[in-house]
This record gives structure tokens, C-alpha cells and sequence, in this order.
């Protein structure tokens, strides 16, 4: 992960319609991670990512009802992975009984991301994780 003095910034945005696979959006990302070098430079960031697009794609399809529009931005400080979706309620996060099955995601993304933000946009919001990589063997 060399910095390039002649890139600001580049991205990738893929539609994810209501009831296509998360996985599609986690292979997705996955490859594009590769392409920036993660996979290799910063692996448990790469696997924090992932798990941070699983668990927004799955929200804006479960609780949004909408299809997600996910978005990633690289500006050689922070990875900004954003998810858009139609509705316009604010995302909480929720304290799950023990035995609970879900209710754990927004929880998951705040421990994992370097910063989280939500927007609301006219035609639904954004919620936007930031992580910057961490290359094997440094301290957080």
C-alpha cells in the first residue's frame, strides 16, 4: 500500500436490489480489497470490512426493506464503506437478549470501524463506516 502523490481518491459503487445474496456484496468488496493490496498489507482489517458490508447490506435489505447501493472510497487514509438505502429511519443500536440471534450488527460495526456516521439523504440515508488498514504484526 505505496502512496501514489497523483491519486486523491478512487471508489466502486455496486446496486444490490432487495433479495440478491450478501454474499454477491462481500465477494465484491473482497475483490476489490485484493486489488488494493489489503488482502496481504492489512488481512484483519480486510476481514473487518467485510464483515462491516455483510452487516450493512443485510440491514438495508431486512430492515430498510430497500435495495442498497454500496459504495467504496479510498482516499490512501481510509477506506469509507457506504450503504445506502431507502428509508429514512435512523439505524439504533440495540442491547439483544443473550439468546437472541441478531440484533448484534451495529454493535459489530462500531467496534470494528475506525468511525461510523449516518446521514439522511431526501430519498433515504447513508450509513458510512471509515477504516484505516492496519498492517500484521502493528498495534492498533
Amino acid at each position: 500500500m505505496t502512496r501514489d502523490p497523483s491519486m486523491k481518491a478512487v471508489g466502486w459503487a455496486r446496486s444490490l436490489p432487495l433479495g440478491s445474496s450478501v454474499k454477491a456484496a462481500r465477494d465484491w468488496t473482497r475483490g476489490h480489497l485484493t486489488a488494493l493490496g489489503w488482502d496481504r498489507a492489512a488481512p484483519d482489517t480486510a476481514d473487518s470490512v467485510v464483515l462491516a458490508v455483510s452487516e450493512l447490506v443485510t440491514n438495508a435489505h431486512v430492515h430498510a426493506r430497500s435495495d442498497a447501493q454500496l459504495i467504496l472510497t479510498w482516499d490512501e487514509e481510509c477506506l469509507h464503506v457506504t450503504v445506502h438505502d431507502s428509508s429514512r429511519r435512523v439505524p439504533e443500536q440495540r442491547r439483544p437478549d443473550d439468546g437472541a440471534t441478531g440484533g448484534r450488527g451495529l454493535l459489530l460495526i462500531d467496534a470494528l470501524a475506525d468511525e461510523v456516521r449516518t446521514h439522511p439523504c431526501p430519498r433515504g440515508k447513508d450509513v458510512t463506516a471509515c477504516f484505516r488498514p492496519v498492517p500484521p504484526g502493528s498495534a492498533d
